[in-house]
C-alpha cells in the first residue's frame, strides 16, 4: 500500500480538527494589545503587583538592555550567564529563605526542567487532578509512572505514594491554582511525603508577591521554606512584572539541575534586561510590603461585590478570582461585551480549565483602587449572560 502525494493535501486533517474546535467554541485568537489603550481597565494580566510599568522595574530593565545587549547571546552554560543571573539567583533564594536558585527563560521551562530532572523510568509520580499544563508536560515528558489524584486531597496522595511501585517519588502540585485561585494544602502534603520517602515540588508561580511574610510565596507561608525535600519553582512574569522563571531547593538539587536539565543545558538564557527587571522588582517589594496585603483586599473586595451580585464567583486565597459561565460561548460574548464597556478579563475554556467549566477570570492588582473594583464589577454584572 503506498501513500505517496504532491503534497498538497497533507494538512487538509487541520481544517477539519478547526471545524471541530469552532463547533465547541474554543477558537482562539492573538489580541494585540496597543501601547497606549486609554481607559481600558486591565483585570485580565498577571501583573499582581502592578510592577510591570513601574520606572523603577522598566528603568532598570532598559538599563541592563544598553549594557548587555538585548539578549543573553546563548545558553546559560556558555555565554548566557551575566553577573545579573547570578545575582538574580541569589536574591530569590535568600528572598524566599531557599538554599539556591536556579534561574530559566521561562516558567514553563522551570518546570519542564525540575520535574524531568528529578525523576525518571525508576520513578513514581503523584500529581493533583488540576496541576498547570507545564506541570502536565513535565510529567509526561518524564517517562515516569503517573498516578493523578482529586483535588486538594493529601489522604488520596497517601494512598498513591503507599501503592507505587518505585522507590523514588515526587509529589507534584501547584501552590495557588491558576483557575480558581484555591491554595493547595502543602504542609499537609509536606507531611504525607516525609511519612512516604516521597518529595514534594510545588509551582509556587501564584503565590510570589502575594502570600507569606512579604510576599514570600505560599510555600514559606506553609512553613518549607528551606526543607531538605521540598523544591519550588516560580515565574518572573506575574508579581515580579519581569519574565522568565527559577527553581528553588536544596543546594545539590539545584546542581543536579545544571547537569542535567535539558530544558536549562539547551535554551538559551533569560535576557539580561528580564533579569535586571525581576532584581528591581524584588526589591520594591522588599521596600514596599504592604503590596501584597493590598492585592488580597483587592481580590476579596471583588469576591464579595460579585457574590452580593448573585453571580457563581470562586473564594480566592491569592489573587484570582474566577467567575463561572454557562458554555465556552458564553464565555466568549461575556468577555467581549466587558471589553466593549473598557474592561479587560480572561477567558479561560477547555481545554485550560481541568474540569471543563469554563470561567471568566480576574486577577486582582495592588494598584486597582476601589473606584477601579467598582467599576469593573459594574461592569461584569451588566453584561452577565441572561
Amino acid at each position: 500500500m503506498t501513500h505517496g502525494s504532491d503534497g498538497e493535501h497533507v494538512f487538509d486533517w487541520l481544517d477539519d480538527e478547526a471545524v471541530k474546535r469552532a463547533e465547541a467554541g474554543l477558537v482562539r485568537r492573538l489580541r494585540p494589545r496597543s501601547a497606549d489603550e486609554g481607559e481600558l481597565l486591565d483585570l485580565a494580566g498577571n501583573d499582581y503587583l502592578g510592577l510591570a510599568r513601574d520606572k523603577r522595574v522598566a528603568g532598570a530593565a532598559a538599563a541592563a538592555a544598553l549594557r548587555w545587549g538585548a539578549g543573553s547571546t546563548g545558553s546559560r552554560l556558555v555565554t548566557g550567564s551575566t553577573e545579573l543571573h547570578a545575582q538574580l539567583e541569589r536574591e530569590l533564594a535568600r528572598f524566599c529563605g531557599a538554599e539556591a536558585a536556579l534561574v530559566f527563560s521561562s516558567g514553563f521551562l522551570a518546570n519542564l526542567g525540575a520535574i524531568t530532572a528529578l525523576t525518571g523510568r525508576d520513578s513514581a509520580i503523584v500529581t493533583d487532578r488540576y496541576i498547570h499544563a507545564s506541570l502536565i508536560e513535565g510529567c509526561r515528558l518524564s517517562r515516569a509512572d503517573i498516578a493523578v489524584v482529586a483535588h486538594n486531597d493529601p489522604e488520596a496522595v497517601a494512598h498513591a505514594l503507599r501503592t507505587r511501585r518505585h522507590r523514588r517519588a515526587l509529589v507534584v502540585t501547584d501552590a495557588v491554582f491558576s483557575v480558581d485561585g484555591d491554595q493547595a494544602p502543602l504542609a499537609e502534603l509536606a507531611a504525607v511525603c516525609r511519612q512516604q520517602g516521597a518529595a514534594l515540588l510545588a509551582d509556587d508561580a501564584h503565590g510570589l508577591g502575594v502570600l507569606g511574610d512579604g510576599g514570600r510565596g505560599a510555600v514559606h507561608a506553609a512553613g518549607l521554606t528551606g526543607a531538605p525535600d521540598v523544591v519550588t519553582t516560580l515565574t518572573l512574569s506575574k508579581s515580579l512584572g519581569s519574565q522568565g522563571g527559577a527553581v528553588l531547593g536544596p543546594k545539590r538539587v539545584i546542581r543536579h539541575l545544571v547537569d542535567t536539565a535539558r530544558s536549562f543545558i539547551f535554551d538559551t538564557g533569560l535576557a539580561p534586561a528580564n533579569a535586571a527587571a525581576a532584581l528591581a522588582a524584588l526589591g520594591v517589594l522588599r521596600e514596599e510590603p504592604d503590596r501584597p496585603q493590598r492585592v488580597l483586599a483587592v481580590a476579596n473586595r471583588l469576591t464579595e461585590r460579585l457574590a452580593d451580585a448573585g453571580l457563581p464567583v470562586s473564594s480566592p486565597d491569592a489573587a484570582v478570582v474566577s467567575v463561572r459561565a454557562p458554555s465556552p460561548d458564553d464565555a466568549v460574548a461575556w468577555a467581549a461585551r466587558c471589553a466593549e464597556q473598557g474592561v479587560r478579563l480572561g477567558c479561560f475554556r477547555p481545554p485550560s480549565v481541568p474540569d471543563g467549566i469554563s470561567r471568566l477570570r480576574l486577577t486582582a492588582r495592588a494598584t486597582l483602587t476601589d473606584d477601579d473594583i467598582d467599576r469593573a464589577v459594574d461592569v461584569i454584572v451588566a453584561t452577565a449572560p441572561r
